[in-house]
């Protein structure tokens, strides 16, 4: 081969890379929810026991991305259902729901496939999927969507008001497991192709990985121990009169019970980014 043949090879062969590699078009992602959202950009609110959220991970990991926080403080399902023309939805590429726990703390009806099959209306979880995905395709059908299951939660005490506090999903709450409304989520996502980020089962963050220990007064001593799972769900918790029970080194993948840790938000992060790459 001559040197002038071997040079024309060469600047072909760049070409073709340059016009075969292109820097990834630019996605907007709204991004649904409650409090685990919301938090993204209110870590004040966590007594600054986190640093970002979710969302602000997913964009560092995925530049390419611009999300838009739709979290929104205590919402269930149902409510984000009964006010999906109220909330300001725009158009977007890609969105996201991550909602349920509330539903399920709230002893909200979980339903059946048929509330969402027959489009029954805000009175179940089931039905009020239905209308927020409708409105999602409304906005744009050709946008991507993605459901993310409730996560496992164990005993939750709020950092800035103990008397807001709830025991986890190791028991069901009125006759109703919060299991039951990931598995809600995914048989919605199976029927319809759309991808579920299954937190509800993913070991890292199973109950006993959700925080290191409870600080509670022995009911025996009146001295604090620091109890780990299971043993902390039967010793009593008074928030009239006992201390925080999550001190700091008792942060794990949650850092009261219920909300993300940073290590917890970075685990659903990756969770994420391995769906959302796919959407390019």
């Amino acid at each position: 081969m001559t040197l002038r043949l071997t040079r024309q090879l060469f600047c072909l062969l760049l070409l073709i890379g340059a016009f075969s590699f292109r820097a990834p078009q630019q996605m907007t992602w709204v991004a649904i929810g409650d409090s685990i959202t919301y938090l993204n950009d209110h870590p004040e609110q966590t007594g600054n026991r986190i640093t970002k959220g979710y969302m602000t991970r997913v964009v560092e990991k995925l530049p390419y991305i611009k999300f838009v926080n739709q979290g929104h403080n205590g919402w269930t399902a149902i409510r984000i259902a009964q006010q999906i023309d109220s909330l300001g939805l725009t158009k977007a590429d890609i969105y996201s729901v991550f909602l349920g726990t509330n539903d399920w703390w709230h002893s909200k009806p979980l339903g059946h496939f048929t509330d969402y099959q027959q489009n029954t209306g805000t009175g179940t979880v089931y039905g009020s999927f239905r209308i927020i995905l409708d409105k999602l395709r409304r906005l744009n059908p050709q946008a991507r969507l993605l459901l993310i299951t409730p996560m496992p939660r164990t005993d939750f005490v709020q950092i800035n008001n103990p008397k807001n506090n709830a025991y986890g999903s190791y028991k069901p709450k009125t006759g109703q497991t919060l299991e039951s409304f990931a598995q809600a989520i995914d048989s919605i996502g199976r029927a319809e192709q759309i991808p579920v980020v299954d937190l509800y089962h993913l070991r890292s963050l199973r109950v006993e990985r959700l925080v290191k220990f409870k600080r509670l007064k022995n009911p025996a001593t009146g001295q604090y121990v620091d109890y780990r799972y299971p043993d902390y769900t039967t010793i009593p918790f008074n928030p009239a009169t006992d201390e925080y029970p999550y001190p700091p080194a008792a942060i794990d993948r949650t850092y009261d019970g219920l909300h993300p840790s940073d290590e917890g938000y970075e685990l659903i992060t990756r969770q994420l980014v391995r769906r959302l790459k796919a959407f390019r």
